[in-house]
């Protein structure tokens, strides 16, 4: 019956995101509420980027119906600390609009995601303890300052990450959605609240996303933007964050049936699992730029997706190779809470194999047309040869003047 209260949030979170969103789309064609096309876009068409907009007022709906319910009211245990979490993501959409519309610089944008972080911290969302035995942040200066940093981190790796259609929301549905069985057996593991904070900003966010996807995926009517993508990451450092103050992973092997080592250190390697593509993204997207000796944040069209594209990959294929990443990831290590060690280890290899699979296809796709291109001239330029006997290595070799007047 519990989950039933949590699956009516995200009923209303995805709703009225999709309603706003269709409307906000309307209003966006209207006005022509949308940038020109730069050099490092995906799309080639003109399209609005107001999604954050119809995402944070969905987050204020669902939040605001999660309080009218008697069972879900213990999450609000801090009003103060809603209200800050409520202000930073408004802050956070308000500069996401203004940069995708007037295009902000770097530094000015980072300068208002630590304003945000730093909202957030001192309403009380704080990293309090390290869930690793008994672990405690040494000082209030040391917790705000991690606090913030990841607060900042997440946001920008997810960010970085959104360049193509539905991206950004798909991700966020399978991790999230992999963090809330999560928080909920710790609920079980701890004799908690099955209703707090961690779940509740985690299962708003699944309702958004799911009622945004609609008009994001492929071919995309409306972009969430910096302020949907900058509101995403917000959210889920929040939640991965409220999870940090209340765990005793220690406890949750014996509610799922077994206690290993590495539950203890799920809490930690969770967040990072289901954010493992966009923080990759992240670094590498850092590590170019200040190898060229340009600002960490400034932009170009080398991230990963851009990369899948390059290579050969639709649109299509591209996103759903970073679902399969996620879910690889998220899933594979929450596994280590249900069945043998083996067991999980097994998943990840296996899926990690299958999808790099994919990932790579391209790759030996083309190898094998320039085989065929290649032995194709050759069998125009020396008609009695039985090409298909040839080693691929001897068909490149073969000298430009056996080709002559070939069209490369």
């Amino acid at each position: 019956m519990r989950i039933v209260f949590y699956a009516l949030t995200v009923a209303v979170a995805a709703v009225v995101t999709w309603a706003l969103s269709m409307v906000i789309l309307r209003l966006s064609h209207r006005y022509r509420l949308y940038p020109k096309i730069r050099s490092r876009d995906v799309h080639t068409q003109p399209t609005p980027r107001l999604g954050g907009v119809a995402m944070f007022l969905g987050v204020v709906v669902a939040i605001g119906s999660a309080w009218l319910i008697p069972p879900l009211r213990s999450a609000f245990g801090e009003p103060w600390q809603v209200v800050t979490i409520l202000l930073a993501a408004l802050l956070v959409v308000v500069m996401g609009v203004v940069d995708d519309l007037l295009d902000l610089n770097w530094y000015t944008k980072l300068a208002g995601q630590f304003i945000v972080a730093g909202i957030v911290a001192f309403g009380g969302t704080q990293v309090t303890s390290l869930p690793i035995g008994d672990t405690i942040i040494g000082s209030p200066l040391q917790s705000l300052i991690l606090t913030v940093f990841v607060i900042v981190l997440v946001m920008n790796a997810v960010n970085f990450v959104d360049g193509l259609d539905g991206l950004v929301a798909g991700v966020a549905i399978i991790a999230n959605g992999t963090f809330f069985v999560y928080t909920y057996l710790q609920q079980s593991a701890n004799n908690l609240s099955y209703f707090n904070l961690a779940a509740l900003v985690t299962v708003v966010l699944i309702g958004v996303c799911v009622g945004f996807l609609p008009v994001n995926f492929h071919p995309a009517r409306m972009f969430m933007g910096d302020s949907g993508a900058l509101l995403v990451g917000l959210l889920m450092a929040v939640s991965a964050i409220s999870v940090t103050g209340y765990i005793n992973p220690g406890s949750i092997g014996a509610v799922v049936g077994h206690s290993i080592l590495l539950d203890a250190y799920i809490p930690i390697l969770l967040p990072f699992a289901i954010l493992a593509i966009p923080l990759l993204d992240f670094g590498l997207a850092v590590l170019r730029r200040l190898r060229a000796g340009k600002s960490p944040f400034s932009a170009d069209r080398k991230h990963l997706h851009h990369r899948l594209l390059d290579m050969g990959h639709s649109h299509l294929h591209a996103v759903l190779i970073f679902y399969a990443w996620t879910l690889v990831a998220s899933v594979g290590l929450l596994l280590f809470l249900f069945i043998p060690w083996w067991g999980a280890v097994t998943f990840i290899a296996v899926g990690f194999i299958i999808t790099s699979g994919f990932t790579l296809a391209p790759l030996s796709r083309r190898k094998r047309a320039e085989v065929h291109a290649q032995r194709t001239e050759v069998a125009e330029a020396a008609p009695g040869e039985d090409v298909a006997k040839l080693d691929p290595l001897d068909v490149a070799a073969v000298p430009e003047t056996e080709a002559e007047g070939i069209n490369r």
